[in-house]
Parts: structure tokens; sequence; C-alpha cells
């Protein structure tokens, strides 16, 4: 069981009665996808703007959603193909957007460094999803590596509210990029046994 896998279980119970509440109501999951995306996305703006920890605190309130969506698929039995790959897609255009507001944000600063640690760590980021998607596109597991999009959201919402930014990026875009190669790696044995 992966550090993701480990956290989502253990904090199941604390999202259930969202997840009641939102099944009582009706709620579809994708509806959910598509607003934890628009949360992020505002996120990103708010950060173009310069506003770091306002930002974090809006990372930090929607990102969980990408967790209650697949529990209120599951308990409404409306888990479908469809769902999932747009959960899937949703979540790479929200760290697109996320990284783009950093790089404006640093771009305005005139911080040559923290636009190309952003760049680094948003294709480190995707490399991490394309991975993983094109190994079980052809047909193999890849849930392995070290820094998934939980821990990634995790690292740049506390880098964002507690300051200590630039630190943080160098931090994501050298393990971003060591998670594609685990999963690279991870694919090769796989293919050879």
């Amino acid at each position: 069981m992966t550090f993701t896998e480990r956290v989502k279980a253990r904090s199941e119970p604390f999202f259930l009665p969202l997840v009641r509440l939102l099944s009582r109501l009706r709620v579809h999951p994708s509806t959910v996808s598509v607003a934890g995306f628009i949360g992020v996305v505002l996120a990103g703006v708010i950060l173009a703007l310069g506003h770091l920890r306002l930002g974090g605190l809006l990372l930090a309130l929607f990102g969980p959603l990408d967790a209650v969506d697949g529990m209120l698929a599951r308990k409404t039995n409306q888990v479908s193909t469809f769902g999932a790959f747009l959960d899937s897609t949703l979540d790479r255009y929200a760290e697109i957007a996320l990284f783009l507001g950093l790089t404006y944000y640093f771009l305005r600063l005139g911080n040559q460094w923290g636009v190309i640690l952003c760049l680094l760590t948003l294709t480190g980021s995707l490399m991490v999803s394309y991975t993983r998607a094109r190994a079980e596109g052809l047909g193999l597991s890849c849930k392995v590596g070290l820094f998934t999009r939980f821990e990634r959201l995790l690292v740049l919402t506390v880098g964002l509210v507690f300051g200590g930014l630039i630190p943080i990026l160098a931090l994501l875009s050298l393990l971003t990029h060591f998670t594609a190669l685990q999963r690279i790696l991870h694919v090769r044995r796989q293919s050879r046994g």
C-alpha cells in the first residue's frame, strides 16, 4: 500500500459525512470533480496575483474534493469509465493552472529561478501522470512512486501557506522527475517479467 493509499484509507472517515450529504442531495460525482477543478484553478489565479498564502489555503480547501468525488461515485454506484477519465483529465488541467499561476507570479517578480523550477515541476508532474497512463494503456500496473499527485499538492500547499516556496519547488522538481523514473523502471521490470 502506497503512502497515498494509506492516507486515503485513514481520511475516509473524515469525508464520509460530506459524502453522505452530497449523496442525499443527489449531487453527481462529476459535479464534485468539476467543483474541485474550478477551486484549484481559482487558486492558480490567486497565486498569479501574488497572494501565496490565500492560494495555498484555497488549495487545501479544494484539493480534498479529488478524494470525495471517487468516494461519492462508489457510495452511489455511479462509478463510470468516463467519470474516471474526466477526473484524471481535470486533475492535469488543475495542476497546469497552479503552475501557470506560479510561473506568472515569478515572471512578474523577475525571478528566473522560480520560473525554471515551476516549469521543471510542471513537466515532472505531467510525466508522473503520463507514465502511469501509458503503462496502464499497455495493460501494466503502475501505481508505484514516491511523489504522486497527493504528495505533490500536500508539499506545495505547505510551501504556500508557511513560506519557503523556492526550496519547496526545488524539492518538487527533483522528486517529480525521480517518481517518473521510478515508474519507467517499474514498467521495464514488468515488461521483462
